[in-house]
């Protein structure tokens, strides 16, 4: 992904809270650019295979409830420095410990329903990408 692509999903709760125009608007204005969106919903079985590297810890069956719990909103971001402008942009997981103005300060319900995903690396961007959009390479 050449540290120009990264992925997010809005999560469940902002869903349902009905932020989507709020979040994808706050990512367009920090410069970002979505080149793919998808609206769709996991279900647990998918919601398990995409959070796999958490498989083993504690709270791995409460994360696949929740995520398939209601519908997402996934999307490949591109701007330059994109993984880390992002992980600036969402703030910290607990939203409580997560700076004023960013996406879960503003938008997150807990540390468990925190508004957004935004992948940790580049290579995880690319991967957590291909999950939803089978023809991520295009965007590469």
């Amino acid at each position: 992904m050449s540290g120009n692509k990264t992925f997010t999903m809005i999560k469940p709760d902002a869903v349902e809270a009905g932020n989507i125009g709020n979040i994808t608007a706050m990512i367009e204005k920090a410069g970002f650019k979505i080149i793919a969106m998808k609206y769709t919903k996991l279900s647990k079985e998918a919601a398990g295979k995409f959070y796999t590297v958490h498989a083993q810890r504690p709270f791995y069956q409460d994360l696949c409830q929740y995520m398939s719990s209601g519908p997402i909103v996934a999307m490949i971001l591109e701007k330059g420095n994109a993984v880390a402008d992002f992980r600036t942009l969402i703030g910290a997981t607990n939203p409580a410990d997560a700076a004023e103005g960013t996406i879960r300060k503003l938008y997150a319900k807990s540390i468990e329903a925190n508004a957004v995903h935004g992948s940790d690396s580049d290579e995880n961007a690319q991967i957590e990408g291909s999950f939803f959009f089978s023809a991520f390479e295009q965007f590469a």
